[in-house]
């Protein structure tokens, strides 16, 4: 059983009976919201806001891929005009990386119930709506597509057919409710301090789970139109919101758990304002009508639900991947497994970084191919790759250099601090490896070909198995850590073999 949150990216905790009432005290939930304004709770709503301004701070534009594009006289139109494209971080992501990340002597023994409850039921709530985050990449593709076939029309439909699945998934979520959080209670199994806590975080954020699938389907479609600048602003606005809602709910109402729930599903809604607002302006640039018959035609529809099922079975693969990576891990102790957590850390922080390049791919590399256009097309690779690898390299320079000190920043136990420094190099290299396999995933999804990036996806993972089965026996953490890289390079080897293939379909002089 996994017994708490920090189980996947930290060292196991157990409750410290002598602080469980004191902490249950403090962080209540019995039918009203109820929280005591101690040190504890201001401290506890200053961490929570700080998360949320890391977030903030995460998703931040930049637009070298745009400039590149520019200077090199190939693009038109929006990509030539002026907004930037992303280099975005995911902020759901940042959030967790920010609560879990640092490690301290406490973190390998005793910990207190109420430390845990915002963060567990924030995962449970978080896996599930994260499930569903092909409902972003799905719709950059098909709306980049339709941008550079010039057809206004059908980029106003793919707005309102991911809207309306986001809102059928959220309500469905919203209905199962009850099945999800009993599940996730059996899998993750809770002490009795921790459970009701995270009952009541879970019961209101679920709420807010049409309004969350909808910011990701907003996101994709700013992203397919290459308005990079809206999907930024409706971040930071909601995580700006949820700052606001934290210390108010729980410092100024005492709301506890309870408030901090409903701080997410208020800025979740909050989001989706502004983004319809700044989207109808997008609408009325972009030109066209609405056509519902169009929006509801079934072969736009299948399509739509076939690309977003083949970009759900990839990500279920590589969320395996991590999860076989950490139960592994686990088994060799708590140390090594704090010292993964910490290096995955260090992986996670950059592959949010070379997913912006992937996101400048997929927009760009969409619109080439609904232009018909091959030469587009291999510029659009060539310029979002150029700026992937140059970040990349960065990032192992850096790691090499700065990655000692990082390591001591993340944890105080010198134990692990030694540990984490042994398997470093792997992660040192692994920004140049792992580079491949983002960029080509950003390509396969702006050119909609995702039957074989999940095709690909799951041979990878089969030979991520065979070779955990080869290597940790004898190389124990590092053939750990070499499995996990090979993964990589499989995931890069299978979809480059599919790439000529992809490029000569294009229409147009090469």
């Amino acid at each position: 059983m996994i017994r708490n949150p920090r189980s996947e990216t930290g060292a196991p905790a157990t409750l410290d009976s002598g602080s469980q009432g004191s902490q249950a005290e403090n962080l209540r939930f019995s039918g009203s919201p109820n929280v005591r304004n101690d040190d504890h709770t201001r401290h506890w709503a200053h961490h929570l806001a700080a998360r949320r301004l890391f977030a903030s701070i995460g998703s931040v534009a930049y637009d070298g891929a745009a400039a590149t594009a520019r200077w090199g006289g190939i693009f038109g139109g929006a990509a030539g005009s002026g907004p930037p494209l992303v280099f975005e971080v995911s902020n759901g992501g940042l959030d967790g990386q920010f609560d879990d990340g640092k490690l301290e002597p406490q973190d390998l023994g005793p910990r207190r119930a109420g430390d845990h409850f915002e963060r567990l039921g924030g995962l449970i709530v978080g896996v599930v709506w994260n499930m569903f985050n092909f409902l972003r990449m799905g719709t950059t593709g098909l709306t980049a597509q339709s941008l550079g076939a010039r057809d206004p029309d059908e980029v106003r439909a793919w707005l309102l057919r991911a809207g309306l699945l986001a809102l059928a998934i959220g309500a469905l979520l919203i209905a199962v409710q009850a099945p999800i959080l009993w599940a996730s209670l059996v899998l993750i199994d809770p002490s009795p301090e921790v459970r009701p806590l995270t009952e009541a975080y879970f019961s209101i954020a679920i709420w807010g789970s049409p309004m969350a699938l909808l910011n990701f389907a907003m996101l994709g479609w700013f992203f397919g139109i290459q308005n990079t600048r809206a999907a930024l602003a409706t971040q930071i606005f909601m995580n700006g919101v949820n700052i606001v809602l934290d210390l108010w709910f729980v410092l100024g109402l005492g709301w506890g758990v309870p408030g901090v729930a409903w701080a997410t599903v208020i800025s979740q809604t909050s989001a989706i304002a502004v983004g319809l607002m700044l989207a109808g302006r997008d609408l009325r640039r972009l030109g066209g009508r609405w056509h519902p018959s169009l929006a509801f035609d079934l072969g736009r529809l299948a399509r739509m639900l076939r690309v977003n099922g083949d970009i759900l079975i990839r990500s279920l693969c590589l969320q395996a991947a991590f999860i076989i990576v950490t139960a592994i891990g686990a088994r060799m102790g708590n140390v090594v497994l704090a010292a993964n957590a910490i290096l995955m850390n260090f992986q996670m922080f950059m592959a949010f970084a070379l997913d912006g390049f992937a996101n400048a791919a997929e927009a760009l590399v969409g619109e080439a191919l609904g232009a018909g256009d091959r030469g587009r097309f291999r510029q659009a690779v060539k310029a979002t790759s150029r700026w992937a690898l140059g970040f990349s390299v960065c990032f192992s320079v850096f790691y090499f250099a700065a990655g000692g000190v990082l390591i001591d920043v993340l944890t105080s136990v010198e134990e692990v601090r030694s540990a984490t420094r042994v398997y470093l190099p792997w992660v040192v290299a692994l920004p140049m490896v792992s580079v491949w396999s983002y960029q080509l995933d950003g390509i396969f999804i702006g050119s909609t070909w995702t039957a074989e990036m999940r095709n690909g996806m799951a041979a990878s993972l089969i030979v991520f198995a065979v070779l955990l089965w080869l290597l940790v026996p004898g190389m124990a953490n590092h053939g750990l850590w070499l499995a996990f890289m090979l993964f990589m390079v499989t995931r890069a080897v299978t979809l480059a073999a599919f790439y000529p293939r992809l490029e000569a379909n294009i229409g147009g002089a090469a």
